[in-house]
């Protein structure tokens, strides 16, 4: 394939608003080889382990391992790859590591029942820390597996906040701070402009040099990052106001929920949103999942998400739905801007929607 076609610096930005990244088509294989060897090498002599989701809230974490146990090994992990990272400390971990999971949920236990216990037949220990709504039962397998979860409440802490009260050692002041300034965007309370700056810099930098910068300043980030910051932003705030004028508002039961598509930045997105009327709203992603945020109008994403093959938090959750069988189903996702996927989510809404209110509409429509 032409690579000019999937060329983020070539394409125009409205194209590429609509299209996934540059990774999204490259087979999952050589993804997977790649990681492999650099799981193997990484994770050669190593004694501590990290497992974690490589946003802000993950990598915070990673930070304040470091500090407190010296060298520990990264395996940044989406959702969506918890059994693959647990695989590849079975396989290559040293015997006795410590291996640490961090801000990471699995939706049942079964996707990480055997590679869980692998892991742990390798590692001395395994200390999972969360802030996800976790499934009673998943919860009481993984512990009953033999790994020590701490789970925090999703609406007061942030992972990282997790880790700084379950870790026996007394954590530096600066990264007590990074983790409560993560968790003010991490939890959307946003009363923190410093807490934009770790977000978008988790997403823009490598995982590494986020965990070696955050881990020297805490949320204080140098000028010099402050200044890659403001150039990448200027692109960042032309795609979220792409997204925000693809976005249409639907009326579902007592909630207004917008919804719209594009490569963007969600938690933007749905602030305009909500400036509009939103109660909560849908960011359908060009790669087929979608991210889902609620307000004080809305506490219920993550049940939205629960329904579609999803997860999260009352007022942020995200999903990927299993509908995507072939590249006619993308091609068809890309050009429709997405309207199965979100006819799939709203439709998950419509299912929350008490059912004498939906009856009320339903007579209403009928007498009209």
């Amino acid at each position: 394939m032409d690579e000019t076609l999937i060329d983020d610096e070539t394409l125009p930005l409205a194209r590429r608003s609509v299209l996934p990244g540059q990774g999204f088509f490259y087979p999952d294989e050589f993804e997977e080889a790649a990681a492999d060897a650099e799981a193997e090498e990484a994770l050669s002599g190593a004694e501590v382990a990290v497992i974690a989701d490589p946003d802000a809230d993950g990598l915070a974490c990673v930070a304040i391992l470091r500090e407190l146990y010296g060298e520990v090994v990264l395996l940044p992990t989406s959702p969506h790859e918890i059994e693959d990272s647990l695989e590849r400390v079975a396989e290559f971990g040293e015997p006795g590591v410590e291996l640490f999971v961090c801000d990471l949920c699995p939706d049942r236990y079964e996707y990480v029942d055997e590679e869980l216990e692998a892991a742990l037949d390798v590692a001395a220990s395994v200390r999972w820390f969360d802030h996800h709504q976790w499934d009673d039962d998943v919860a009481e397998a993984v512990s009953a597996a033999g790994a020590e979860l701490v789970v925090g409440d999703s609406e007061e802490e942030c992972t990282a906040d997790v880790a700084v009260r379950a870790l026996e050692e007394e954590v530096p002041r600066r990264l007590v701070e990074l983790a409560a300034v993560t968790r003010d965007h991490d939890l959307w309370i946003r009363e923190d402009p410093r807490s934009d700056d770790l977000a978008d810099f988790s997403y823009w930098s490598e995982p590494e040099d986020y965990v070696e910068i955050v881990a020297e300043h805490g949320p204080d980030l140098p000028e010099d990052v402050l200044e890659f910051l403001a150039e990448r932003r200027v692109e960042k705030e032309a795609l979220i106001d792409l997204a925000v004028e693809r976005g249409e508002m639907r009326e579902i039961g007592p909630w207004t929920v917008g919804v719209t598509y594009g490569r963007c930045s969600q938690n933007e997105v749905a602030e305009a949103m909500r400036e509009r009327g939103a109660d909560a709203s849908v960011i359908v992603k060009p790669a087929g999942s979608a991210s889902i945020r609620g307000s004080d109008g809305f506490e219920r994403c993550h049940e939205v998400a629960g329904q579609v093959g999803g997860g999260g938090h009352p007022k942020a959750a995200g999903c990927k739905p299993d509908i995507y069988d072939d590249m006619l189903d993308y091609a068809h996702h890309w050009t429709t801007r997405g309207a199965v996927t979100k006819q799939v989510i709203l439709d998950a809404f419509r299912a929350l929607v008490p059912e004498e209110e939906s009856e009320a509409k339903s007579e209403s429509e009928i007498e009209s």
